[in-house]
């Protein structure tokens, strides 16, 4: 049903993430993805999107990525990113994630040493299921056909006049996609939802606008504060100024990088102690960043969910 030697270097890959995930940087993790650009833009991974008026400096490449550079299909993870067809795995991962780092933090002895294993073989089972569905979907799926297009894609300014206008880039390989100020809308909501839900370390919340890739990254930076005796707390972000770097289509995913520039109340607290260890608990600090979106070709606003962070 599937080539063997294919399906063993996305399980290695997807196994490499796991174990990354698992064993963080020393230095604590604060707000979502720590600083640090990481996650998957399909065939574009590894090309750094175009600079905007938001972020007028080339993004930072991307670091941590299931995506294997000069491979054009979407990753691993993506094909498996919709909750109502892989809800069940996204539990399993994040399970796996989450028990693995509880197991370490709490555990003392040969249960816990016996239970973090058993924790992250489902984990790496899970990782396994994902790249025998993505390579499965890879080789059977029939993909969209791409519509042609050329020249310049207006960008779609928002309420609050947050977004400035902007164009869209077009690739060989995929074709331009317009972007909607519905879909604005949607980036702006996910950019505050996604940096609280962080801050709260609720996973599932993450887990429902994130996809499985950046929510095996979060939940391990999660694990690896609070193994620490931190937690980072964020709360009131707001976006600044914002615009389209580029949007297009590449077989049934469609993919939309926007820089924004927002500031939030970015602080890590000792948990025994509630003291601030570093940030601010009163002083909002701003970041420039391009966020990567990704949903099923023709989705909704509503399908948008995240894909990669990079720092710019």
């Amino acid at each position: 049903m599937f080539q063997n030697s294919t399906f063993w270097r996305v399980f290695v890959m997807l196994a490499g993430v796991a174990a990354g995930s698992l064993a963080l940087a020393d230095v604590a993790a604060a707000k979502v993805g720590g600083g640090t650009s990481l996650g998957s833009r399909g065939s574009r991974t590894f090309s750094a999107p175009p600079a905007t008026s938001t972020a007028p400096k080339a993004a930072a490449p991307v670091e941590r990525s299931v995506t294997q550079p000069g491979v054009s299909a979407a990753t691993a993870t993506a094909s498996a990113a919709r909750p109502s067809m892989f809800g069940g795995m996204r539990g399993l991962l994040l399970g796996g994630l989450i028990g693995a780092g509880l197991a370490s933090i709490f555990g003392v002895g040969a249960l816990a040493n016996v239970l973090g294993f058993v924790l992250q073989a489902a984990l790496i089972g899970g990782l396994a299921f994902l790249a025998y569905n993505w390579y499965r979907n890879r080789t059977g799926g029939r993909p969209a056909m791409a519509q042609a297009a050329s020249g310049m894609v207006p960008r779609q300014p928002i309420n609050a006049n947050a977004y400035r206008a902007s164009a869209s880039a077009t690739g060989s390989s995929s074709a331009a996609l317009q972007i909607s100020p519905e879909d604005f809308n949607a980036f702006e909501r996910l950019l505050a939802e996604i940096q609280l839900a962080y801050g709260r370390a609720d996973t599932k919340s993450l887990g429902d606008r994130v996809t499985p890739e950046m929510l095996s990254y979060f939940a391990g930076d999660l694990a690896t504060n609070t193994k620490k005796g931190v937690r980072n707390e964020i709360s009131n972000p707001v976006l600044l100024q914002g615009d389209l770097s580029e949007a297009w289509r590449e077989g049934q995913t469609e993919y939309a990088s926007v820089a924004m520039r927002f500031s939030l109340i970015d602080r890590m607290v000792d948990i025994a102690s509630g003291r601030v260890v570093s940030g601010s608990a009163a002083e909002p600090s701003e970041s420039t960043e391009v966020w990567t979106f990704r949903r099923p070709v023709n989705g909704k606003p509503r399908d948008w969910e995240l894909s990669a962070v990079q720092q710019a």
